[in-house]
């Protein structure tokens, strides 16, 4: 069992190595002075002042920002709608298609996505005259339907584990199907459903293949960006601008775990002290 300890022990330190060492040194070198990003020139900071002088790199970080907003709450909105129908409703005709549809894009290639996602706004635009040309729409309507599914296995896992008994002791006193809704289903789902938001938001932020397909001249976004970026050799300026994506990223998760957890205390807090008051 000790034998057996240690080598799970190395297993996982090796394992955290191989994921964030990587991380670390980039992070190291965009403080670089050098314009090697692999040589070691001194410490200094210009690389983000010029970084932050690039026009170019802050509006695609800020159409990515306005794509990923704007396609997580979509993908939450419909995504906790498809979750909904899938655990109340069991057997109702089409099930079984609106399931599989749902699930797809969950086991597809992103390029599969992509590709079939730049035929149909091509076909879109020769029979109804929309979208004139592919950009901040497209890209939009493309995140919203490959997130979606994210965020209806999520909720669906979520109202699976919940008790149908309370919503049932609800419509018995005398509550209607949308104060339910509202006093019962919603809180219980709404840490699933933050999370669906904040997985929703980061697929968007971070694509690279799909973008490709659906985006046009003029409609840069940040992960295209840095892939164009790559392709012509790493520089410190790219590794300023990863190490801002992973601070940024780090805070929210860390502000989503505090949400989570102190969501999750209260909706626990609030249990016991109805169990408490049946005594």
């Amino acid at each position: 069992m000790r034998r057996r300890s240690r080598f799970l022990f190395t297993m996982m330190c090796f394992g955290f190595a191989f994921f964030y060492v990587p991380i670390l040194s980039m992070i190291v070198f965009s403080f670089n002075n050098a314009r090697l990003a692999t040589v070691w020139g001194g410490f200094s900071t210009k690389w983000y002042v010029k970084l932050f002088e690039n026009d170019q790199v802050i509006n695609a970080a800020i159409l990515s920002l306005k794509i990923a907003v704007l396609s997580a709450s979509f993908a939450t909105i419909l995504g906790t709608m498809a979750g909904l129908a899938l655990a109340r409703f069991k057997v109702f005709r089409g099930r079984t298609l609106f399931s599989g549809l749902v699930t797809a894009p969950l086991i597809m290639p992103e390029v599969i996505t992509g590709i079939s996602s730049l035929i149909f706004f091509i076909m879109l635009a020769e029979w109804v005259g929309w979208p004139a040309q592919r950009g901040f729409a497209t890209v939009t309507l493309a995140h919203i339907t490959f997130s979606m599914v994210f965020v209806t296995t999520i909720v669906h896992s979520r109202l699976t584990e919940a008790d149908v008994a309370v919503e049932e002791a609800a419509m018995d006193l005398g509550s209607r199907p949308w104060q339910v809704m509202r006093d019962i289903t919603l809180p219980i789902i709404s840490p699933a459903i933050l999370s669906g938001w904040l997985l929703a938001f980061t697929i968007s932020l971070d694509d690279v293949v799909i973008t490709s397909f659906t985006t046009g001249p003029g409609n840069t976004t940040l992960p295209l960006l840095i892939w164009s970026k790559v392709k012509l050799g790493v520089t410190p300026d790219v590794n300023a601008l990863a190490t801002i994506t992973v601070c940024v990223v780090g805070i929210g998760v860390i502000i989503a775990g505090i949400v989570l957890n102190a969501a999750e205390k209260r909706r626990e807090r609030d249990a016991q002290l109805a169990y408490q008051a049946n005594l």
